[in-house]
């Protein structure tokens, strides 16, 4: 058989858990072994999704979720970027500041809702700095042992090379480190999403798919709270796909080339 059709039977195997669950979901709900009104028809949520669709409700609650999630995963990936750069660089600087750093990051991200909310309110600069900074510790500590992880014969080729410290860095220091940067961006972003919906959860509300099923949950319409929770599900996918491709593509240069 084929290598690409081999390929391609067992890529279907990962459809037979979610269609069996979707064929139970469906018979549990008509045969009514479940209070339909606790747990929605696959029809149901399918037409509450639809009219969200149609009526452009879904889109721009999802469009508020993505701005503000990309916009805490960039501002939390850079501080954590530099962070973990300035610690993996310099022993001083990991003497100072990598006791707190290590304390600090055994904290629990909504263990910092109620500083947060003191600090920033409970509008939009709240829910960024929440993601933001559930997004900076696994980037900065990914960076950090990325640089340190750098082996000594790469600095003795520098050396020898006569780069300055800038060279160093971008040239040896970052090329090196990168799977380790990347899988702490790709955790990251993993991350952003997930404390997105909480953000929606915990601070004020405001469009985003977490009041959309913060809603369904007040009005009792629980086709409107599944159907958001399928929406998170499938943006997670989405999200964690791109972020692996991405990272595929940016580390290619790595990988030997056969010819």
């Amino acid at each position: 058989m084929p290598a690409q059709h081999l390929k391609k039977r067992f890529d279907l195997r990962g459809w037979v858990v979610p269609l069996g669950l979707l064929a139970l979901w469906w018979l549990a709900t008509a045969a009514e072994w479940v209070d339909t009104r606790l747990v929605a028809s696959p029809v149901a949520v399918a037409e509450a999704a639809w009219q969200a669709a149609i009526s452009g409700e879904l889109w721009q609650n999802l469009a508020a979720s993505l701005q503000r999630n990309l916009t805490g995963f960039a501002l939390g990936a850079s501080l954590g970027l530099a962070c973990g750069c300035l610690l993996g660089l310099s022993r001083l600087a990991e003497r100072l500041v990598g006791p707190t750093f290590h304390t600090l990051k055994q904290i629990a991200p909504f263990a910092w809702i109620p500083l947060l909310s003191a600090w920033f309110g409970f509008g939009e600069a709240a829910k960024v700095a929440f993601i933001s900074l559930a997004v900076f510790y696994p980037v900065a500590l990914n960076s950090f042992e990325g640089i340190r992880a750098t082996r000594r014969e790469l600095y003795e080729v520098a050396q020898v090379l006569g780069l300055t410290s800038t060279q160093r860095l971008f040239k040896l220091l970052l090329p090196s480190a990168a799977p380790a940067i990347f899988a702490g961006l790709h955790l990251g972003l993993i991350y952003a999403w997930l404390t997105t919906l909480g953000a929606e959860y915990f601070f004020s509300a405001a469009p985003g798919i977490g009041n959309t099923m913060i809603d369904g949950r007040e009005h009792f319409a629980m086709d409107q709270v599944i159907y958001g929770l399928v929406v998170v599900g499938c943006v997670g996918i989405v999200l964690n796909h791109l972020a692996g491709w991405i990272e595929k593509r940016a580390l290619a240069w790595r990988e030997p080339h056969h010819h």
